[in-house]
């Protein structure tokens, strides 16, 4: 039987910071234990945010932690043509349709729809899509993409789900609720969610599965925040044809007010925690983790 594979995939549009620590420690210490393989993927495609020393900034940050993985390391920006594979097969199934609003549209329209009644939003806040592209008719769509309109790629979660069975997971750690076990997917509460743009062939939710399936990841150790984002996942994986892994989802680590670390909170950031003489062994402490490689289940 084959090890486990861990992964631990962050965005070098910012400096690590403790949250980062936490979660990178974890899956390295879980990999360590379980005599499994652990992975660094650098998830850039947002080529506009993500730079060249944030990322060797996170290759210095995870030595310093006393953390190795495996090489090459996969770079997602390396990768467009295969995210946009996957989105053509999605297309030619019918599953997938241009919409054109802007941001600002979108607001807007949410405000009319909110101001008779209230609109739903996504488990992360947001309103779903308002717009009525899906109703568009193909050789409107065509004529829109010819003339420039710039436009976002997104999944039709009706018909998505029409198509699927079995959209549970198995969870090792616990949602916001306390889910734990066999935890069933709820895709349709983000509604049609976004999976590419004409600048950028993919977004989040769509590499993200793409690349642990490609990287053969059998165990997604990631924060609590990305608990329901894991509904969709479970969708693509089936639409996609590919593995379902075991997941768990971690603690955050929090500021002294409650909220969840960000990459804009400097006095975070591991390299500003280097400069005033932490150690390595001190990070592992304040984030909660004992010396070494023996990682427990608590607090997870």
């Amino acid at each position: 039987m084959p090890p486990p594979v861990f992964r631990f995939a962050p965005s070098p549009n910012g400096y690590l910071h403790l949250g980062h620590a936490y979660s990178a420690l974890l899956n390295f210490d879980l990999a360590s234990q379980q005599g499994g393989r652990f992975l660094l993927r650098i998830e850039d495609i947002d080529v506009t945010r993500c730079r060249p020393e944030f990322e060797a900034a996170i290759y210095e940050d995870l030595a310093w932690l006393g953390i190795s993985w495996e090489t090459p390391v996969r770079r997602q920006s390396e990768h467009f043509a295969r995210y946009r594979e996957a989105v053509e097969g999605l297309s030619a199934q019918g599953l997938i349709y241009p919409s054109f609003e802007s941001r600002a549209e979108i607001t807007r329209l949410v405000a009319e729809r909110e101001a008779v009644a209230p609109w739903p939003r996504d488990p992360d806040g947001a309103p779903l899509y308002p717009g009525v592209a899906k109703s568009l008719s193909l050789e409107q769509r065509q004529q829109l993409i010819a003339q420039g309109a710039p436009y976002a790629l997104r999944l039709d979660i009706e018909a998505a789900l029409a198509r699927t069975t079995d959209l549970a997971w198995r969870e090792e750690g616990a949602g916001p609720g306390g889910e734990h076990g066999f935890v069933n997917a709820s895709p349709q509460a983000w509604g049609d969610v976004i999976l590419a743009r004409k600048e950028t062939p993919t977004s989040y939710h769509l590499s993200v599965v793409i690349d642990d399936a490609l990287q053969s990841v059998t165990h997604v150790v990631r924060g609590r925040d990305l608990f329901w984002s894991t509904s969709v996942h479970r969708l693509l994986q089936q639409l996609l044809g590919i593995p379902r892994p075991v997941y768990r989802h971690h603690r955050l680590i929090e500021d002294a007010s409650g909220h969840k670390l960000s990459k804009s909170t400097q006095a975070t950031a591991l390299r500003e925690l280097r400069r005033q003489g932490v150690t390595a062994a001190e990070v592992r402490r304040l984030v909660g983790l004992p010396d070494g490689s023996r990682t427990t289940t608590g607090g997870c």
